[in-house]
């Protein structure tokens, strides 16, 4: 190579992705968009994500995988963990012996859960208590409308699905103070200003006509069992979300961005999705696709990724090929599919320019994450970060280099190091977002689309 070529893939590599990208390509990003977006207003929480994604796989002959059934190749498959992760794979020309190729993402995001024991009333208003849910900023979480989505299990093992606020109907909202009467307020940081049992939404101010105590929480509970059936006290065994009342819609003149809620990790989580179903032909290696929950609490429990569950799945599919499910897992390749941190012009100084990702730049590769030292981090070989540089850029998918900000500013984890710890070679990739974790996330429909190219990619090489 000489110097003109040289200098010539320096500029390639920091070129915009628009600059990059086919003309012809416009028609299947804007395509992939939309169905991201109805994708994002169906799945508001990880059990909806999980429905929604199994409705899609279905429509593409995807069956439930049942212990000890015959797979063959190309055989598609699913299993749904307890109503909130899901595993799909399509079953490839090549033993399981010689690996798989994962892809592994998270549906949960940032959002406030009602307690066990959440209706109260206080001077004639009633309201529901939260506890937030993952790295929130507690500020941007009041007075905006929000909705109530999630399940309520009654004794007898009886499921009742709870969606409030969806279309024309009542929204939730929490309270703020007025400026007028703020002056103390102000002066508190703003992870200060609104705490945790702050959180509290508004849900209702009539009373029930009588005598009684608390008459506007009676009228709620009354609003609540004559619409789903449930009492005050199956709220212990409940599991529901309160969620941002916005659908996903286009952002900027130029429609060149999606805002949305719960891009962080939706957005890899669909690429990931959407990528296996649109297989057009069997893989050379068995493709598995991993949509797991709990990632923004550290990834426990039994829908998480550090659960058994996906060593099971896998255990599973290489008893059908007579393969030690640890021959499988040291050949296999993960690509970690989560959102990374895109510069925010705004807020320059917590970024490493040179190392930071762009929105329209492509899907952002991340050799580590983790904080500060790399703590919590799963730092992947330079053998990989070359593989799939070499796969991505044969399959025409634009990329670029990413950290979380600069190395004393944070940092943040992902799944990687869990599937690191089976032996499983793994790489972070996923999404510039701009204000993640707010309510109102923003990405860029093109950095979007490479995501799934490189999904794609990864399944097929």
């Amino acid at each position: 190579m000489d110097a003109k070529e040289w200098k010539k893939t320096i500029l390639t590599e920091k070129k915009n992705g628009y600059d990059r990208m086919p003309a012809g390509e416009r028609g299947d990003m804007d395509r992939y968009c939309e169905a991201y977006k109805a994708f994002l207003d169906a799945g508001k929480t990880e059990r909806e994500c999980v429905s929604e994604g199994i409705r899609l796989a279905k429509e593409k002959g995807f069956q439930p995988y049942v212990r000890g059934m015959a797979l063959k190749t190309g055989d598609k498959v699913y299993l749904d963990n307890r109503g909130k992760m899901l595993m799909l794979a399509v079953i490839g020309q090549k033993s399981l012996a010689e690996g798989a190729q994962i892809t592994a993402a998270h549906i949960d995001s940032p959002r406030l859960d009602l307690k066990p024991a959440p209706l109260y009333e206080a001077e004639e208003l009633a309201y529901l208590k939260t506890h937030y849910y993952g790295g929130i900023r507690k500020y941007q979480w009041v007075t905006i409308p929000l909705e109530l989505h999630g399940v309520v299990i009654l004794k007898d093992g009886k499921t009742i699905r709870v969606a409030i606020g969806e279309g024309n109907e009542p929204k939730l909202v929490i309270n703020d103070l007025l400026p007028h009467l703020g002056a103390e307020q102000s002066k508190k940081t703003l992870a200060e200003g609104i705490n945790g049992e702050q959180l509290n939404l508004l849900v209702g101010s009539e009373p029930m006509e009588g005598e009684e105590k608390d008459r506007v929480k009676l009228a709620v509970m009354k609003l609540l069992y004559e619409k789903y059936g449930f009492t005050e006290g199956d709220f212990i065994s409940a599991e529901l979300e309160a969620v941002p009342a916005f659908n996903a819609s286009d952002i900027g003149l130029d429609r060149s961005m999606i805002g949305a809620y719960g891009h962080d990790d939706r957005v890899c989580g669909f690429a990931a999705l959407k990528a296996m179903l649109d297989l057009e032909e069997t893989p050379g290696k068995t493709a598995v696709c991993i949509l797991a929950d709990k990632e923004e609490v550290g990834s426990m429990g039994v829908s998480g990724m550090q659960t058994g569950a996906f060593d099971t799945f896998m255990e599973d599919l290489c008893d059908a090929q007579g393969v030690p499910v640890r021959v499988c897992l040291e050949k296999s390749f993960c690509l970690s599919a989560d959102v990374t941190a895109a510069f925010d012009p705004n807020f320059p100084d917590v970024y490493e320019k040179n190392n930071a990702s762009f929105l329209n730049y492509g899907v952002g590769l991340c050799k580590y994450t983790g904080s500060r030292g790399k703590g919590g981090a799963s730092d992947a070989a330079a053998e990989l970060v070359a593989y799939t540089r070499r796969i991505f850029d044969e399959n025409g998918v634009i990329w670029q280099m990413a950290e979380l900000g600069k190395v004393d500013a944070g940092g943040g984890g992902t799944v990687a190091a869990y599937m690191a710890n089976r032996n499983i070679d793994t790489l972070d990739a996923g999404v510039p977002v701009l204000a993640m974790h707010a309510p109102f996330e923003v990405v860029s429909k093109l950095d979007c689309y490479m995501t799934y190219k490189g999904m794609a990619a990864v399944y097929k090489n």
